[in-house]
């Protein structure tokens, strides 16, 4: 049922982009970058998640990240080709986690836990703690969107796949995002969502640049997978593991929701075989 919707929704796109592969990633960013910004609608109603909400969402989109970044993105062009890891998958991983490395060291940002990273401390006293959360997730989902727009290159239903399953971790992400700023701004509760709402649309942009990218350098595509699929494991391990499982007392429901996260992407993947 969900391959024939997938199979649908992929001609449909086709149809109303005039066959434009770049249309059809505009609208995939449009999609993610609208389930962020819902996702920070919530808050308002929301107004505090409790810390276990936190975890879980959080966890939720690790396991949707793992799965995806070897389903959708290393391990399909490896296979397609020799059925070995090839050397270009294994220097996009390595391009990936230096990219977002490189990123993570030196744009100034601030975890809910970790605290503040990436630049002298001088950035934290110039600018507000809510922006430097902002620009955490930003950094986040930068290879999330990366890893729809170059998916989408490489087979449209596996991009379609990948942006739907995105596009459902982002939803509770959009919400995580703009609860510590509400909580700051009480007076201003619109910027909380205009922060969340950034957040998306920084991710719509990584979906049409990557797109864009491997469209116009297509013999480099099998770079651009592993880059992304690297980038989203760099992401996952270094930076949501550590936050998620800060807590002792929500280790159970943080390994249930990372494994939900985990099924979900599978289920959803397993439908294009």
């Amino acid at each position: 049922m969900l391959e024939g919707f997938i199979a649908n929704l992929s001609s449909w796109l086709l149809s109303i982009s005039g066959g434009s592969l770049l249309m059809v990633a505009v609208y995939a960013g449009i999609f993610v970058a609208l389930m962020t910004t819902f996702g920070a609608l919530l808050a308002i109603f929301a107004n505090r998640m409790p810390d276990w909400g936190v975890d879980v969402s959080l966890s939720f989109a690790a396991g949707v990240m793992i799965v995806a970044s070897f389903t959708s993105l290393i391990l399909p062009p490896a296979i397609e080709s020799t059925g070995k890891f090839t050397p270009p998958a294994g220097v996009g991983i390595l391009l990936g986690v230096l990219l977002i490395y490189i990123i993570d060291r030196f744009v100034p940002h601030e975890h809910l836990v970790k605290g503040y990273e990436g630049g002298p401390k001088e950035f934290k006293e110039k600018l507000r703690v809510v922006w430097l959360i902002v620009l955490a997730v930003i950094i986040h989902n930068l290879p999330e969107g990366m890893a729809v727009g170059t998916s989408l290159v490489y087979d449209l239903k596996t991009g379609l796949i990948t942006a739907i399953a995105i596009g459902i971790q982002d939803f509770p992400e959009g919400t995580v995002v703009s609860l510590p700023p509400l909580a700051t701004l009480q007076k201003k509760r619109l910027m909380p969502i205009v922060m969340g709402a950034l957040s998306g649309v920084a991710e719509m942009v990584m979906v049409i640049l990557g797109a864009f990218l491997f469209t116009v350098f297509h013999s480099l595509l099998p770079y651009g997978l592993g880059m992304a699929g690297g980038a989203m494991l760099y992401v996952t391990v270094k930076e949501m593991i550590p936050e998620i499982y800060r807590r002792e007392e929500n280790e159970t429901l943080v390994t249930l929701g990372f494994f939900l996260g985990f099924y979900v992407m599978l289920f959803l993947d397993s439908m294009l075989g």
